[in-house]
């Protein structure tokens, strides 16, 4: 009997090794360079709050422009053309900023995309929408926003936003 458990141990210690070895799936952001921009839409028919983190290793401060379009995978889509502001201390290294936007209602938002332009550079650590129809949802950037073209994630399975 024990030497049918010990047996049984030895076997499942490969096993036991890979998990512990085993690192976690990270999805990085990606380009996606034929993201359109649905202009068609309601645009005040519901409310969200997104708060974005600047990561600390990012530049001190930013001039660039960004701009931000998440939504769900029935081709809803909010899009905010300039989410910055000049003369503020909006996208400081460092820090979390939270707007509040007004957009089409989504159901689970499973993408989101920033667009940069400028020559500063910029470089957020995540984002997080929240919405009265959606559960709130987080996408980890850290990475620099390389510039002129939409940078980020896709969780809709191959669904209608990716042609929004």
């Amino acid at each position: 009997m024990i030497r049918g458990k010990a047996v049984t141990i030895l076997l499942f210690l490969p096993f036991i090794f890979t998990l512990a070895r085993a690192r976690p799936i990270i999805r990085l952001p990606r380009p996606f360079r034929s993201f359109k921009i649905n202009t068609t839409q309601n645009a005040n028919s519901c409310s969200y709050t997104v708060e974005v983190s600047t990561s600390c290793s990012s530049t001190r401060y930013t001039r660039d422009q960004i701009s931000l379009a998440f939504g769900d995978a029935y081709g809803n889509q909010v899009y905010v053309p300039r989410l910055d502001d000049p003369y503020s201390a909006t996208f400081e290294s460092c820090s979390t900023d939270t707007f509040h936007i007004n957009g089409p209602c989504a159901y689970q938002i499973c993408y989101l995309y920033v667009y940069r332009s400028g020559y500063d550079g910029w470089k957020p650590k995540s984002v997080t929408v929240y919405g009265h129809n959606t559960r709130s949802i987080t996408f980890n950037y850290n990475i620099f926003i390389p510039i002129g073209i939409w940078y980020g994630f896709n969780y809709c399975n191959g669904a209608s936003s990716a042609s929004i």
